[in-house]
């Protein structure tokens, strides 16, 4: 992505493989291989297959004349076929894009930028994952406020939150490198006519030649291939938003329980020196924002037409490349984030008693014997304690009525005391990573 966007929204090693350039070598890879499939089941000689594969260069073709050549018929396949056969020899232009038809080009192609793009994709994805699992192990038992609908709610520990990244991010991934990447060859109409009644032959080796599946039938308009890898990377990419959403709100100036790895000149202000934004957590939501209207428009577009869709699957390229260029980015800047992520556990322990432990509310009713009296009472002490502006153990020590020890009153209000099976919650995140690691 040449723009002075692309530090932001095309950082990382994915960003590359969904160039033009990109498209192009993979399309060319995908007339090598036909041929080459073609030639393995002697449709053609293997002289023929050799000298298409020799022309299938991508610095033999000039891409920007290609794109402009593609408004004549649509697609770059038309002008990519007619410039393939002028560079080869003419007793072998015949077998050059046998039996095909344009989509059946592009789409393998789409799979093949996809493959290639998801390399490094998923491997942002894993570092992120193994930071969160540092993480997790490292902050266990770090207690910290839950917050639910932005106020403070019972105490929970940073463990636990990693360890929900660390589950997330590792489900995403794996929905990623499930997918199945079908080649796509069906010819005019998904019968293969132009090659009698062996085409169908031709579909294995052809899976084989790219390291593509081999799809039952062609898939011309049954788009749930690229509808499936569409909805994976937006899933990955919600699931790197959830991530950015909890840093930045975590490293705001009146939270400041976390923060991102510092460097010179990061995170500043063009107006206030002071400022240390977290520019990691804004640009991985910066990439997330686009992305959901992506996969709309390519679920859009599962309705199509007959055999052949006007418009649909013509959409799909560009779309399916911004979708991995900004997931990509995403990954890549919230793998930087996760490995620096730096975690103030002093700022927490203070925040926690910043609400004179309100919070563990819950817990004293529970130390009460739970039930609406023993909820009433302590809704009593809650609302004394915030009137008059003391801290509970205070009012509820004060109080009568609320038969507690001192001793039991400060077991209650203890934070540390009350965070159930969050250690058990964070082992088990570990442990199934370890397993799926070592499998």
């Amino acid at each position: 992505m040449e723009s002075v966007f692309a530090g932001t929204l095309a950082r990382g090693a994915a960003a590359s493989e969904v160039t033009g350039a990109a498209w192009l070598a993979a399309m060319l890879d995908a007339e090598a291989g036909l041929a080459a499939a073609h030639a393995a089941l002697g449709l053609v000689p293997g002289d023929a297959a050799a000298a298409i594969a020799a022309a299938c260069r991508p610095e033999r073709f000039d891409a920007h004349a290609l794109g402009e050549a593609a408004g004549l018929s649509g697609n770059p396949v038309v002008p990519l076929v007619k410039a393939l056969r002028e560079l080869v020899p003419a007793e072998h232009r015949g077998q050059v894009h046998l039996g095909a038809t344009s989509q059946d080009i592009l789409d393998t192609a789409a799979m093949l930028v996809a493959g290639r793009a998801l390399v490094p994709l998923t491997a942002d994805l894993d570092a992120a994952a193994d930071a969160c699992a540092a993480l997790a192990v490292r902050h266990r038992d770090t207690v910290l406020p839950g917050r639910t609908l932005l106020q403070q709610a019972v105490p929970t520990t940073f463990g636990l939150k990693a360890a929900g990244w660390l589950t997330a991010l590792t489900a995403a991934r794996d929905r990623l490198r499930a997918l199945r990447r079908p080649v796509q060859y069906g010819g005019a109409a998904g019968t293969l006519s132009a090659l009698g009644d062996r085409g169908h032959e031709v579909v294995a080796a052809f899976a084989t030649e790219l390291g593509l599946d081999e799809p039952l039938v062609p898939w011309h308009t049954d788009r749930t291939p690229v509808a499936g890898l569409a909805c994976a990377l937006g899933i990955a990419a919600g699931v790197l938003a959830k991530i950015a959403t909890d840093v930045k709100l975590l490293a705001q100036t009146e939270v400041g329980e976390a923060a991102e790895p510092s460097a010179p000149g990061r995170g500043g202000s063009s107006a206030m020196p002071h400022k240390r934004n977290p520019v990691g957590a804004i640009s991985v939501l910066a990439c997330a924002q686009r992305v959901p209207g992506l996969v709309g428009a390519v679920l859009a577009g599962m309705a199509q037409e007959h055999e052949r869709a006007a418009g649909a699957w013509q959409a799909e390229q560009e779309t399916l490349s911004d979708l991995l260029r900004l997931t990509g980015s995403a990954a890549s800047w919230a793998r930087e984030i996760l490995e620096g992520l730096s975690v103030d556990e002093a700022r927490m322990r203070a925040n926690l008693a910043a609400t004179g432990g309100l919070p563990m509310a819950e817990s004293v009713v529970a130390r009460l014997g739970g039930g609406p009296r023993a909820r009433a009472l302590v809704d009593a002490a809650c609302a004394r304690a915030v009137a008059e502006g003391r801290p509970l153990g205070e009012v509820l020590a004060a109080d009568a009525d609320v038969r507690l020890t001192p001793a039991e009153i400060g077991a209650a209000l203890d934070p540390a005391g009350y965070l159930g099976s969050a250690g058990a919650f964070v082992d088990r995140a570990l442990a199934r990573r370890d397993t799926r690691e070592n499998r």
